[in-house]
């Protein structure tokens, strides 16, 4: 079983949602070799028909207590830029792309995203990007998250939210 988790934390981001579930990306997905799709849409509109097939599988839900269990059985998580979602992401040193919500102006989620792009964690894109990065990355160049660090991280964090405040 290889795994693909999406998850948007308690936010919505319908355009993901719709994005990933769309034919293409499931084709795309299928053909990377997965052959499940776990979508977590928190207060989402856009709410998938889950199905099974002998080949492929979709789950959907809103939320979950914790969504451990099911970062720890993905081979690849798919999230919003929320802070608290890719450190938890990247402390389980699972490969993550982080989908940057264009419509949202905060977008400190850009600065953080790109930053752990640069230090090679993770990779980013928007949703109209997606299908294609999908395509191109290779997973095996992320590098582990250095566990244990989160002061450092929050001290990015600080600095990079301390940033947003000026303006």
């Amino acid at each position: 079983m290889k795994c693909v988790f999406v998850t948007v934390g308690t936010t919505s981001f319908d355009d993901l949602i719709a994005c990933v579930s769309a034919r293409d990306s499931l084709q795309i997905i299928k053909s990377l070799g997965y052959d499940r799709l776990i979508l977590q849409i928190g207060r989402g509109t856009v709410v998938p028909e889950p199905f099974s097939t002998e080949s492929f599988t979709l789950d959907v839900y809103r939320y979950k207590d914790s969504l451990k269990e099911d970062l720890q059985k993905a081979d690849l998580v798919i999230s919003h830029a929320g802070a608290g979602s890719c450190l938890e992401t990247l402390e389980k040193r699972k490969p993550l792309v982080v989908v940057i919500n264009e419509k949202l102006m905060n977008n400190h989620q850009l600065e953080l995203a790109k930053q752990l792009h640069k230090e090679g964690h993770l990779f980013y894109c928007t949703c109209s990007t997606l299908p294609g990065l999908l395509q191109s990355m290779d997973l095996s160049t992320l590098k582990c998250y250095p566990p244990g660090q989160p002061e450092k991280f929050s001290a990015f964090l600080d600095k990079v939210v301390g940033l947003q405040n000026k303006h």
